[in-house]
């Protein structure tokens, strides 16, 4: 018989709760132990979504049993960030259906359905919504099955690990996610190899490195007008369209992967878009779940972020709180966080049979 995962601490958090431009979830159980989520709204719309779905991991049964972590941070509109939301999971089932597990393969085959969807969904609507070509989002995927962990990311959001050091007793950041964005050194030369020919293909602008001078992240979902040459022309804007025709595509929705048998002294992960890291550190979000209690602890990380975005803008986090969405994406982007508690009893273990799926964000009504 499968159950909800709910055992709330407050009733009325079943969906998460609303706080102004803040919405979390405090406290929920997935079928390996507790989680927190958390959103922060800085756009006129927020382009974050996120989601967590624990249980079933595939439409067999019996089949794979375990948790989904998904972080999309969108860029250029909503289109992107919610279609993978919508769609990258479904997918995933229905290779894992396929082919009765998860595996690095399954999570590929995934990833490229949602890419070609989004494409697709694109061509269709291209003529009458120019903008979509430009719409695209990173994508980062925690997957928790069998005792495995598997990560896959496209882009530039990020996943830490908190780990016991068994010397020390202390628990240290580690970082599990690789990231796809220019101002790394490997990716500019990953995109030189890839592009010999181009010698724009990264450029310095305004002391930040851009592929084309345009989009700070080298792989991603979406981003068509950058994928394939028939998006980049009338009637997109004239702002995205390239100067010169290009042959092969500029990014990738290829994700990068890491596969990480979990130990008993691995505690918790830590996924957020990269709002959060602008601001705080690996270890310090560590330190930071490590002080204080489980419940609202994803609030509590995207407060400390907040806290700092407001101290280099030397002003009152008490006055940043009252800067309204739009205005606010001056001082910080979107950020969603989610923290995945492991306990490993359950990891190594019968995991606890119970069915959740719950999205990160404010009500669509506060989206609009």
């Amino acid at each position: 018989m499968v159950k909800p995962c709910w055992k709330s601490h407050d009733d009325d958090d079943s969906n998460g709760r609303v706080d102004g431009l803040l919405w979390s979830k405090d406290l929920g159980h997935h079928v390996y132990g507790q989680f927190s989520m958390a959103v922060i709204q800085a756009n006129n719309v927020v382009e974050d979504q996120s989601q967590l779905e624990s249980g079933a991991l595939s439409m067999s049964n019996p089949g794979p049993q375990g948790t989904f972590v998904g972080v999309y941070d969108g860029h250029g509109g909503t289109e992107a960030s919610r279609f993978v939301n919508d769609n990258l999971f479904s997918n995933l089932k229905r290779y894992a259906s396929l082919h009765q597990n998860i595996s690095e393969n399954v999570i590929r085959k995934a990833f490229a359905a949602t890419e070609e969807g989004f494409l697709s969904l694109v061509q269709k609507q291209w003529l009458n919504e120019p903008k979509i070509a430009s719409a695209g989002s990173c994508c980062l995927v925690g997957i928790i099955c069998n005792g495995q962990l598997y990560i896959a990311n496209a882009g530039d959001s990020r996943v830490v690990l908190g780990r016991t050091e068994r010397a020390t007793k202390e628990i240290i950041a580690i970082q599990l996610s690789t990231e796809h964005n220019a101002g790394i050194e490997s990716v500019r030369d990953e995109l030189r190899m890839v592009h010999p020919e181009d010698p724009q293909i990264v450029i310095l602008k305004h002391n930040v490195w851009r592929v084309k001078g345009i989009i700070q992240v080298s792989r991603s979902i979406g981003d068509a007008y950058l994928k394939k040459a028939k998006f980049n022309r009338p009637p997109l804007p004239p702002k995205f369209q390239l100067p010169e025709p290009f042959y092969v595509p500029i990014l990738s929705a290829e994700p990068s992967i890491l596969v990480h048998k979990l130990r008993p002294d691995d505690q918790y992960l830590i996924f957020a878009s990269d709002g959060l890291w602008e601001h705080l550190s690996n270890q310090k979000a560590v330190d930071i779940v490590n002080s204080y209690s489980r419940n609202g602890i994803a609030r509590r990380l995207v407060k400390a972020a907040l806290r700092e975005a407001a101290k280099k803008r030397e002003m009152r986090y008490s006055d940043l709180k009252k800067i309204d969405r739009g205005v606010r994406r001056h001082f910080h982007d979107d950020i969603s966080v989610v923290v995945v508690f492991l306990d490993p009893h359950l990891i190594n273990g019968r995991p606890s049979p119970c069915s959740l799926s719950i999205r990160g964000g404010l009500p669509s009504s506060e989206n609009s």
